[in-house]
This record gives structure tokens, sequence and C-alpha cells, in this order.
């Protein structure tokens, strides 16, 4: 099954290099043992830019969709053979980049 293992910033700000080099190790871990898919790190909210396209006319508005202090700041896909297993790999990427990590399955 595969899973969305989000990064939560609180602002902090980029990762350090330390952080860089433990998520360089976890994602080179994630690939040799056969759970990596795809994985990706996002800017900061600021240069957002919200479409609704769901009436008569698109609607762009700047900014992020909500206004908050924690923001989604990456994200690893993985392939893992149950929650468990998932929930112990995204607790050592939480460890990694220093930030909190949310898990959801893909339907």
């Amino acid at each position: 099954m595969q899973y969305l293992v989000s990064v939560i910033d609180d602002g902090t700000g980029p990762a350090t290099p330390t952080e860089d080099a433990a998520i360089d190790v976890f994602n080179d871990r994630l690939r040799d043992e056969g759970y990596w898919v795809f994985a990706g790190g996002l800017g900061s909210p600021d240069p957002a830019t919200v479409i609704d396209n769901r009436g008569d006319e698109a609607v762009f508005t700047d900014g992020p969709f909500v206004e908050s202090k924690e923001y989604l700041a990456g994200f690893w896909i993985i392939e893992a053979p149950d929650l468990d297993v998932a929930l112990k790999l995204a607790a050592e990427g939480s460890k990694a980049c220093n930030r909190k990590i949310e898990v959801r399955p893909f339907l």
C-alpha cells in the first residue's frame, strides 16, 4: 500500500545543513529497502495561488489556501506493507527532517 508522508513546518525556515544530510541518509535508506516511490520539498506558501474553478469563471487568489503558522513543507510517497511499517518509517523521517509528520494512506 502507498502512503503520503507529509512534512509539516511551523515556520522554522529551510532545513539546516545537518537536517539536509539526515534527510539524504533517510532517503537513501528508503531507496535501498524498497520503500521509496517519490519525494519532494516545497517552498514557503507565501507565493502560492489558489484557483477555484467551480463556478462560471475561475477565481485566482494570491496566498495560501488557509492562513496558518504550519504548512506543508515537503512529502514522501512510500510503499509499505502496512500502516505499522509506514508509521515507523515516518517517525524516522520526522527525526531526520526535525519536523512533524502526517501519514495518510492513498485510496
